[in-house]
């Protein structure tokens, strides 16, 4: 091995060392350099080093300390959760969402406001406006914003800026353009419901398989294979709020008769405070609001029928009907089973993890991830 190739070894060497120490403390509150050493497989001198050169950079810091009484005690570490922050928004058609999570994937700070959708450059100066105020409420220092992540309601391609469809609300190909000149830091843009379910696999790192389906203003989905979030080769995978549930049926947004998403978009159930109809249905005895109720359920699990019957996978029920949907869930499981061909039970029902924010939080989670992975 020449002196070049040794020396490259050698950065990767640590820079894999780095990296793995740094994700220890990820998934791990506090651990002392022993900890890390059994943990890592990792000599002492190796583990100080790197110890050392995170907490120059800030990223860790000494918690608190172990070991018995009268004893000498081993300095526990911790992640500096805030060294680091992303920003996320959420834009839909009446609302912005804005978040900030810190390097745990915590929310650490949110705000919704109404702003009507329009393709204007007032819309996006209004939307820098807030997304300032923000930050300024929330007392975020810019040097520690890496960046941040936009769901929208249209197709994205991989590049996170180039929109290829969308129905929803009027968003052009050059809406990245039309943000990128109004917000000062660098911007990703992504599907909303890849996003939420970006956000879903974040919090539950063993997920392998699953599908995801958002219950918004819109059905959206996504899908996880391999641990990891599935584009498809058109980058339109999982868009089960397109696929026909009833032959001639309602009309969609898309120009379509029949698709799911007019059947199971939240608007069903309320127009303006989902909040209000769930609290309503724990004790209304209105035939025609509990009428309605049962329709979207049976809707609901004949869309997880299919998409169970094709995927063979766990179904997450996300989106703004799937954070009220805890009281319901053995009602929806039991008419699952009624209609299932093969399952015996209805355990790979799950509910999300994310109950509020989940598209802005998973938009701002791009950032985050990246930033790890330079560590």
């Amino acid at each position: 091995m020449n002196n070049t190739n040794l020396e490259n070894f050698d950065f990767n060497l640590k820079k894999f060392n780095t990296s793995n120490i740094y994700s220890y403390f990820l998934n791990h509150e506090a651990a002392t350099k022993q900890d890390l050493a059994s943990g890592l497989n990792l000599t002492l001198p190796t583990v100080t080093k790197n110890i050392a050169y995170l907490s120059e950079r800030g990223l860790i810091q000494i918690s608190g300390s172990r070991g018995q009484t009268g004893g000498r005690r081993a300095a526990t570490y911790s992640l500096c959760a805030e060294a680091k922050v992303a920003l996320g928004l959420d834009i839909t058609r009446h609302h912005v969402a804005c978040v900030a999570v810190d390097l745990n994937g915590k929310i650490i700070s949110f705000s919704r406001n109404r702003l009507v959708f329009k393709f204007t450059d007032d819309y996006f100066k209004k939307v820098s406006v807030l997304l300032n105020n923000f930050i300024e409420s929330h007392d975020i220092e810019n040097d520690k914003i890496l960046g941040v992540g936009i769901g929208i309601p249209a197709l994205v391609q991989s590049d996170n800026c180039s929109v290829f469809y969308s129905s929803i609300i009027d968003i052009r190909e050059n809406t990245y353009d039309m943000f990128r000149k109004y917000i000062p830091f660098d911007i990703a843009m992504f599907n909303d419901a890849k996003a939420a379910c970006f956000a879903e696999k974040w919090v539950n790192k063993d997920i392998l398989n699953s599908f995801y389906i958002m219950l918004s203003n819109n059905v959206g989905g996504s899908m996880i294979i391999n641990g990891q979030v599935y584009s498809g080769d058109n980058f339109r995978s999982a868009e089960v709020g397109h696929i026909t549930l009833v032959p001639h049926g309602r009309q969609c947004y898309c120009g379509q008769c029949g698709c799911v998403d007019p059947y199971l978009a939240a608007t069903n159930l309320s127009q303006d405070d989902l909040a209000g109809y769930f609290e309503n249905l724990k004790t209304t005895d209105d035939e025609k609001i509990l009428d309605n109720w049962s329709q979207y359920l049976d809707y609901m699990v004949s869309t997880v029928n299919i998409v169970r019957t094709i995927l063979d996978c766990d179904i997450i029920l996300g989106g703004y009907v799937g954070a009220y949907l805890e009281p319901y869930l053995d009602e929806i499981k039991k008419r699952a089973l009624k209609i299932s061909t093969f399952d015996s039970d209805a355990e790979f029902i799950k509910l999300c993890s994310y109950k509020h924010e989940s598209i802005a939080a998973g938009a701002a989670l791009h950032y985050i991830s990246e930033f790890i992975k330079t560590v």
